[in-house]
């Protein structure tokens, strides 16, 4: 099975939050910027945008915050592809808060995601390139445990 390379980030003083961790707005930043790494390990970069005018956008997102990220903490990012379809992308990420990037412990937040594939000329969905498409079949993993929940009501 072929697996993405890790993101890498680091937690910056201006993403610390009154509570004295990473605000909730940087989880997304960091994840958004492992999305955009997805995106150019599957043909899907700067430069395919710029010559098609087609991107992929985030319609759906789910994030789990597990435990507090303190200011300057490395973060390292996995990133799993879960499926594919005809104009939609199926993944998640897990971030890891780690000294060393090669040891990383539990996560310390999560997400999932569902992208689709627009042309933004056309302002409509459209199919992948069959390239892209293959890369994402190629790069697709069994989705962990945590995939597929949805917020349970408050009783």
């Amino acid at each position: 099975m072929t697996r993405l390379p890790l993101f890498h980030s680091t937690v910056r003083p201006e993403w610390i939050d009154y509570n004295g961790h990473m605000s909730e707005a940087f989880y997304v930043l960091v994840f958004g910027h492992a999305t955009d790494a997805l995106m150019d390990e599957t043909g899907l970069g700067s430069g395919y945008r710029e010559s098609t005018g087609c991107s992929l956008y985030t319609v759906e997102s789910h994030i789990r915050f597990l435990q507090d990220v303190p200011d300057t903490a490395h973060l390292a990012v996995r990133t799993r592809v879960l499926g594919a379809a005809a104009r939609k992308a199926h993944f998640a990420h897990e971030m890891y808060l780690v000294s060393d990037p090669a040891s990383a412990a539990a996560p310390v937040a999560t997400t999932e995601l569902l992208a689709v594939h627009v042309d933004q000329r056309a302002g409509r969905a459209a199919a992948f390139p069959d390239a892209v498409r293959r890369r994402f079949t190629e790069l697709t993993e069994p989705a962990p445990v945590w995939a597929g929940r949805s917020i349970a009501a408050v009783a």
